[in-house]
């Protein structure tokens, strides 16, 4: 079903606070097995609700699953794939 996705979500966090990657991982459950979601569609989509104030978000740590990543976590991240591009752009630029 299209756009089955924001109200499996809905129900999924009336039940309970969550964060993404347990939101990702529990869709499933609610919108079938055949249902998926890249992470990126994810947080764009729960911004909207929020904008929307339909949901509301905080940064815990006491939430259940893996530790938040912070922003330092995320600039190297970041960093390794700007690298990995300059990398490349520079060993094209050699031949």
């Amino acid at each position: 079903m299209e756009r089955f996705v924001e109200p499996a979500l809905l129900l999924l966090l009336r039940e309970r606070p969550h964060h993404g990657y347990e939101l990702i991982e529990r869709l499933p459950e609610v919108a079938g097995d055949e249902t998926r979601i890249d992470v990126g569609n994810l947080y764009r989509l729960l911004r909207a609700l929020e904008a929307e104030g339909v949901v509301s978000s905080e940064w815990s740590a006491d939430l259940p699953g893996p530790a938040r990543r912070t922003w330092a976590d995320a600039l190297r991240s970041a960093q390794g794939v700007v690298q990995g591009f300059l990398d490349r752009y520079d060993d094209g630029e050699r031949r």
